[in-house]
């Protein structure tokens, strides 16, 4: 890969975003996090700002397209690529590798996005496989820890069934299963059958097990050249990191330009990035200026995921300052929600008090464990046209819905990434190099009974209403405007605050909403604190953690608090 071709990565919300900024980031490599809007709400402004400010720099995109209508989500991508290289005649319009980073679930506008990507002839590879989560692609089926994603509950949170397959998932899109077997061949093997899927106007579809797997697509992607665009979850981010990491400097590029401060000022005594899958604390912590240590921070937990709230228990007993917000009153068209001033070192707001809840705001010390269920903001959805696709393509074949979506205990509002444990691993008995259409989704005998009928599953969106609330069922809680809610708690919060206050962020659609609320639209990585979990930092130097919501073992909020501020709590139990 030359030094000077520009590297462009889409993600579909700002948690994803973050991860694969830090995934490209090193001394070799700059990254930066752009967020961008809607559709036509962008400008010149933006367009300038794509520009990369540094020969080689990864301009990361946060569209916030995950839960938009597939139309919309589309339109977002083709607007990125179109404001990434405005002058098709500039030297570098074709010079732009292109990376879409996508849930390692399937969750979201997986379908739309790729059709846009494909668009114009140009070759998609698609890997989803995450290793350091235990998510492999097998003959073509997403596994969580042995088990095909359609046996298990990852997506209970959505409203639809799991796709059966990485086809399924594509709808009418062609594609081409690129097995195990041939990513672990010779790099001319794999490379021939990208070649022959793109010639075919196919999606290929490549099985992962591995870093090592994933490093294999990356390189044979790579030497076919920027019209090879990849699309992955963060472990392809990773993988495309090391490429870099190892080609740039093989051919001289640690001359690249050094860490920069903010607004790209050099850093006084700027050091190599730490690796992206390094999971000390260290390197987020060594970040901490000296000016931020009386700055309070503020972590904000957009789930109910039992595993957050533990998170959140674990925070109260080193002395954070909990604050739980009602969800009546964040829906309601009353009185705003405020939060008191912020005025201890640490302070944690989390939501699920439940309706009717007496106190929005319990003492310091509790945290309730009886939060009801809330919804996935995903809109309605549709259907992928064969006109959309690269290449000839079948009708798409639209997933069943069951008469009952499956509403889970206690999912999240933002993106619960879940596992469970080993099980059978459901291999499709598919043959290996198979091309593939869609394959059938897989329909419930039974749906699952809503666990709480005070709040029903997600609600499909109406496109002119942004808040995303819906008048099909009025009782029904919508996710999007839950989001929005706890965004205009956090911002005015923050507002009223005398000072700086650096954040830590749960959830892509809470980050993203939090710091649309605080018009924070650029941000640079600092550093990892765990995998998942990224430092980084707005244009006037305030500290951004952002994290998947059910990311993280218990202690996940406690090691990101101690990165920022090692002495900002003083840890009461040990257990």
């Amino acid at each position: 890969m030359a030094a000077s071709r520009r590297l462009l990565a889409i993600a579909d919300d700002l948690s994803g975003a973050a991860e694969v900024a830090a995934a490209l980031h090193s001394r070799t490599t700059r990254s930066r996090v752009l967020l961008i809007g809607r559709p036509g709400a962008v400008n010149g402004g933006v367009a300038r700002a794509l520009r990369p400010r540094h020969p080689g720099e990864a301009t990361v995109l946060d569209l916030d397209s995950r839960y938009r209508p597939a139309t919309e989500a589309a339109e977002a991508v083709r607007e990125a690529l179109r404001l990434s290289s405005p002058d098709e005649n500039a030297p570098d319009a074709l010079d732009t590798l292109v990376l879409k980073k996508i849930d390692s679930l399937l969750r979201g506008n997986v379908a739309a996005e790729i059709a846009a990507l494909a668009e114009g002839g140009a070759g998609v590879v698609l890997a989803p496989a995450l290793p350091i989560a235990g998510r492999v692609v097998r003959s073509g089926v997403v596994h969580l820890g042995g088990v095909a994603l359609h046996e298990s509950d990852a997506w209970r949170a959505e409203t639809l069934p799991p796709p059966a397959s990485v086809a399924h998932t594509l709808g009418g899109l062609p594609t081409a299963l690129v097995p195990l077997t041939t990513v672990r061949a010779s790099r001319r093997t794999l490379l021939t059958a990208l070649r022959t899927a793109a010639a075919a106007g196919r999606v290929a579809i490549c099985d992962a097990e591995t870093d090592a797997d994933l490093d294999a697509v990356v390189e044979a992607a790579l030497a076919e050249g920027p019209r090879m665009r990849l699309v992955g979850s963060g472990g392809l981010a990773l993988a495309l990191g090391r490429h870099l990491r190892t080609t740039l400097n093989a051919i001289g590029a640690g001359a690249a330009p050094a860490a920069t401060g903010k607004r790209g000022a050099p850093a006084a005594d700027a050091a190599p990035a730490a690796p992206p899958a390094d999971m000390a604390v260290g390197a987020a912590r060594a970040a901490a200026s000296p000016a931020s240590a009386g700055r309070p921070v503020l972590v904000v937990v957009g789930t109910a995921e039992p595993a957050a709230a533990e998170q959140v228990r674990r925070l109260v007993e080193d002395g954070a300052v909990h604050h739980q917000l009602p969800l009546a009153e964040l829906l309601s068209g009353g009185a705003p929600v405020r939060l008191p001033p912020l005025t201890a070192p640490v302070t944690v707001v989390s939501l699920g008090a439940p309706s009717g809840a007496p106190d929005p705001a319990p003492p310091h010390g509790a945290v309730a464990t009886d939060t009801a269920p809330l919804p996935s903001p995903r809109p309605a959805p549709e259907a992928i046209t064969p006109a959309a696709a690269p290449g000839p393509a079948p009708s798409p074949t639209p997933r069943p819905t069951p008469g009952t979506p499956p509403t889970p205990a206690s999912p999240s509002i933002d993106t619960a990434d879940h596992t469970e444990p080993n099980r059978p691993d459901g291999e499709t008995g598919k043959q290996p190099g198979a091309v593939s259409g869609p394959a059938p989704s897989p329909t419930p005998d039974t749906p699952p009974t809503p666990a709480s009928p005070s709040i029903a599953a997600a609600d499909h969106t109406e496109p002119d209403r942004p808040d995303g609330e819906t008048s099909k069922h009025p009782g029904a809680v919508s996710g999007r405007r839950l989001v929005l809610g706890l965004a205009r708690v956090i911002g005015d919060a923050v507002a009223a605050h005398d000072g700086a206050v650096d954040l830590v962020l749960t959830g892509g659609e809470t980050a993203r909403h939090v710091l649309d609320a605080l018009a924070v639209a650029e941000l640079d990585p600092v550093g990892q604190v765990h995998h998942g979990a990224v430092h980084l930092s707005t244009p006037d130097g305030r500290s951004v953690v952002t994290r998947p919501g059910s990311f993280g073992d218990p202690d996940s909020l406690r090691q990101i608090v101690q990165a920022l501020r090692p002495h900002s709590t003083q840890r009461k139990v040990t257990p």
